[in-house]
């Protein structure tokens, strides 16, 4: 199952306002249910330069697509990462599942 991206700053705005958080140790994810399976990133300048960032941002999609057919049900997700000296996709991909099956969404 594909998911759609969250592009719109007012879908940011309303998940970030409204949603419920979860925490790891790498992400924190915040949800919300919705009319069908959506994923947006946020990744600000703290986090570096431009090709830092957007390596995060490639780290956190694949690792979420991997685990998107899994998920019960549509929700809407905004994943916001931790600063840290260096990024995994082994890390994320860990916290996402860690997350997703402690809030019960697989």
């Amino acid at each position: 199952m594909n998911y759609l991206r969250i592009k719109k700053n007012n879908d940011f705005t309303k998940l970030l306002q409204k949603g419920k958080k979860a925490y790891s140790s790498a992400l924190t994810v915040l949800y919300s249910p919705s009319k069908e399976l959506r994923m947006g990133v946020c990744v600000g300048k703290k986090y570096g330069k431009a090709h830092q960032r957007n390596r995060i941002k490639r780290l956190l999609r694949e690792a979420f697509r991997l685990h998107a057919d899994e998920i019960k049900g549509t929700y809407s997700f905004i994943l916001l990462p931790k600063v840290k000296e260096t990024y995994s996709f082994q890390e994320f991909e860990k916290c996402i599942v860690q997350i997703l099956k402690r809030e019960k969404l697989i």
